[in-house]
């Protein structure tokens, strides 16, 4: 199969999306009942947004021709346990410069929502109470971003005008920034003590699944605050719950394990808890970068030059 012959399988319909070359097959699937056309024809596969693993996965295994596995999303670990499906050599890519602006935004919404103490004014609201008082502000908090990827990096251009007083950050590799060193998770140990607000902006894999338990948040200072826009497997629930429960530690979460949330789960009404139904890339910036994305990833595709942001090749 060449990409000249080749049947793309999109989110959106081909029209809403310019700079599409025009030398593909598009095919219209956002994850409904019936496909748009045969799986074995399709050779780039763009993976529907936030429509779950199963939907994500399901058309996998009759993909004998596909080249390239594309989300909409910057974490793949929807996609990654259907990859053994897939035959060896596809490109599976993500939407790294499409979730940043968003995520951010919200990340600092998240801070400022449970430090000022949004939830209990609008609880106030509703009971007709005026809950004046003294709140924690971010001016003059040292801040810890777990998880220094492009979404960590846009994170902390958000806080450059809030006056805080450090920000440090971990990742995979250690490196060197413009801002600052950048340490590894060996390094928790020592950084967590010190850190007001702990932000978790890491993807999801082994190394970080139940990163944060029970020996994490007990080396988070009390009063501490921490903020997972990252999945919600990163985090030990049942741990967070007695932290929270105990009254030492506060928590603001746009992702949760598991998710959705369901109804009657404890930490709906945990003490000290904001959350958020996993909307930090929900916004309106997410559907003109998606295309832009799409339409750039597909013309390199369509020319025969190297797809970007690929996460992982089959084999």
């Amino acid at each position: 199969m060449t990409a000249t012959t080749a049947d793309v399988w999109l989110p959106f319909p081909a029209e809403e999306i310019d700079g599409l070359p025009e030398n593909l097959n598009y095919l219209f699937w956002d994850g409904g009942t019936e496909y748009p056309g045969n799986p074995a024809d399709c050779a780039y596969y763009v993976v529907p947004y936030m429509k779950g693993p199963g939907i994500a996965q399901r058309p996998l295994a009759a993909m004998s021709g596909v080249q390239v596995v594309q989300t909409l999303s910057a974490g793949i670990d929807h996609v990654e346990p259907g990859l053994g499906l897939l035959p060896a050599g596809v490109r599976l890519c993500n939407a790294k410069g499409v979730h940043e602006a968003s995520t951010a935004e919200l990340t600092l919404a998240l801070i400022l929502a449970s430090l000022r103490g949004f939830p209990g004014f609008v609880h106030g609201q509703d009971k007709e109470e005026w809950r004046s008082g003294f709140y924690p502000a971010l001016a003059d908090k040292s801040v810890l971003i777990v998880g220094y990827g492009s979404i960590g990096s846009a994170i902390e251009d958000r806080l450059a005008p809030f006056e805080c007083a450090r920000v440090a950050r971990v990742a995979r590799s250690a490196r060197t920034t413009a801002r600052g060193p950048v340490h590894t998770l060996d390094d928790l140990p020592a950084l967590l003590p010190e850190a007001d607000v702990v932000i978790l902006s890491t993807p999801l894999n082994p190394s970080t699944q139940g990163l944060v338990g029970a020996d994490f948040l007990a080396a988070m200072p009390d009063g501490a605050l921490l903020v997972n826009v990252a999945r919600g497997g990163v985090v030990d629930t049942k741990a967070l719950l007695s932290e929270l429960e105990s009254g030492r530690l506060r928590a603001a979460l746009d992702v949760t394990d598991p998710e959705p949330l369901p109804q009657g789960h404890p930490l709906w009404h945990a003490p000290n808890v904001l959350i958020t139904p996993h909307v930090g890339g929900s916004t309106s910036a997410f559907e003109p970068r998606a295309k832009r994305l799409l339409a750039a990833q597909l013309t390199r595709f369509a020319a025969g030059e190297p797809v970007r942001n690929v996460v992982t090749i089959t084999g």
